[in-house]
């Protein structure tokens, strides 16, 4: 009897995502991040049959892998999961290691069991600081890419490999194709770099190796891509660039963040009103994805490389600006909107910043309007017995400011073809919905209701205040408001007074 193939690989693939990854064992890099946390809660929300999942972990600040593990499951994103089925959390299994040894630092017994039965590996470890030192974001970035890499290539049966980089890997280049790009570095001399880089031409040599890379974040991560390129000829490998990522648009609840580094906590800010000017020009988009978007996109890419085989390397440009763009005037108002209408207990002044195109003004504006009050503040808090500590946040996102201002001042457009045709195939799948990835307007995605909740999630998730404070919070802006027209009054008094007095000598001089 003749076997119709193409009839088996339909059926195959109508079992559905979640399905395709029953009796699958996982490998995560990166699983205490903001992404890595998202993405374990989905896959054991939404892929109920999978058998394991091995997270590698290193101790940290005084706590081993065990500590860190239970705290992990502690974290609010859990919740749902913990109400519908708490047990699930014993398909997790905390793995001590570190991307950047030899066989990921992982011990021989459990190396064995991994190697045996893991088929896919999710890589999403990674140092994201723009101003992290050159020879860190190496060794992290870059060298810890490779070691994962060397590692998926003992799994015996391994199916897929993501790797989560950014969308602003290439952005020294306006149009972003869905390619991977040559930074010029020579990946095979990787290591003797990295040793060079501890020697007194450090600075000297770091300029030389970044180029036009606006940080060292962006460009580690493009050699990363080169990495994954190269090993993808052994194994089968994907590809996500996520743009800036921000707090959940649905999954598991609308608003979830669980970080403040970069756009979250500058968003938090200007909430509470501590941030009075960023330096941006505001006609530009300002491409931002939410997080269960870019895990959605995760999962599918790993089920999309083997349902759909490629030729070669698939590479995702997960991003809005092409389907859904917001600018960051746009932005804006609807930040303040919901700010004004949802303030936090911590509101500090009265939530209003200005976007400045000129790098001398920001300064000068900032200086007046957010440091200096800030040393104010300082100077009162120290007088009532209580520790100073708002110079050193305002600072701390003055610098954030800057180092990303580089996003804000610049705008690029992506090729999305693998995207949009990854949308299509997940679409087609009979749980496709349950794998959100399409930010498009058709698709029910708004940015006002979006920026709420995302106004809403900062407010309960990092600020931990919740909805009881509420109505006091906003008679405290109400004062604040008053305190702030009545500080715009005195310049406009003091002024009255120095023409009036000027006017009233002339006219005696006259007389």
């Amino acid at each position: 009897m003749e076997v119709n193939f193409h009839r088996l690989d339909a059926i195959f693939k109508d079992e559905g995502i979640g399905n395709f990854y029953g009796d699958s064992e996982i490998f995560i890099t990166g699983g205490t991040g903001f992404v890595g946390k998202a993405l374990i809660e989905k896959l054991l929300r939404s892929c109920p049959d999978i058998r394991c999942i091995y997270l590698l972990m290193r101790a940290k600040r005084g706590r081993n892998v065990d500590e860190r593990f239970r705290e992990l499951i502690e974290n609010p994103v859990f919740g749902r999961l913990k109400k519908e089925d708490e047990g699930v959390f014993r398909k997790i299994r905390p793995i001590c290691g570190d991307i950047t040894h030899s066989n990921l630092g992982i011990n021989k017994t459990d190396l064995i069991n991994i190697l045996e039965k893991v088929n896919f590996v999710f890589h999403s470890a990674a140092t994201v600081k723009f101003n992290e030192d050159l020879k860190q974001a190496l060794i992290f970035n870059t060298l810890g890419t490779k070691r994962v890499l060397d590692f998926c290539c003992n799994v015996k049966n391994l199916k897929s490999f993501v790797y989560v980089s950014t969308a602003f890997s290439n952005s020294i280049r306006e149009n972003i194709g869905e390619t991977v790009y040559d930074t010029s570095f020579n990946i095979d001399n990787l290591n003797s770099i990295i040793d060079d880089l501890s020697k007194d031409s450090y600075g000297i040599m770091a300029k030389q190796i970044l180029g036009n890379h606006p940080n060292t974040y962006t460009f580690t991560k493009a050699v990363g891509e080169e990495i994954v390129e190269k090993y993808s000829r052994k194994i089968p490998c994907a590809i996500v660039r996520p743009s800036i990522i921000t707090g959940s648009w649905k999954e598991p609840y609308p608003g979830w963040v669980d970080s403040v580094s970069g756009i979250t906590g500058i968003f938090m800010e200007c909430g509470r009103g501590t941030i009075k000017s960023i330096l941006c020009n505001e006609s530009y988009k300002m491409d931002i994805v939410p997080v269960d978007v870019v895990v959605n996109t995760l999962i599918c890419a790993a089920w999309h490389t083997v349902q759909y085989k490629s030729k070669t390397m698939r590479i995702y440009n997960c991003i809005s600006g092409e389907t859904n763009p917001i600018t960051w005037k746009d932005f804006k108002r609807l930040t303040l909107k919901y700010s004004k209408q949802y303030p936090s207990k911590y509101v500090t002044w009265y939530p209003g910043f200005t976007y400045r195109s000129s790098r001398f003004r920001h300064v000068i504006c900032a200086s007046v309007f957010q440091i200096i009050p800030s040393v104010l503040l300082d100077a009162y808090l120290f007088c009532v017995g209580k520790p100073p500590m708002m110079l050193k946040i305002s600072m701390k996102f003055y610098e954030a400011l800057l180092a990303g201002s580089y996003f804000s001042t610049n705008e690029w457009t992506f090729e999305v073809s693998s995207m949009r045709s990854l949308i299509k195939a997940a679409g087609a799948a009979p749980d496709g919905r349950s794998f959100e990835m399409d930010m498009d307007r058709s698709s029910g995605f708004c940015w006002d209701s979006y920026v709420k909740d995302f106004n809403l999630g900062v407010r309960r998730y990092i600020l931990k205040d919740d909805f009881e404070s509420l109505e006091k919070a906003r008679l405290k802006l109400k004062r604040l408001l008053w305190f702030q027209k009545f500080m715009q009054i005195i310049p406009v008094y003091l002024m009255y007074r120095l023409v009036y007095s000027f006017l009233n000598k002339w006219m005696w001089q006259l007389l």
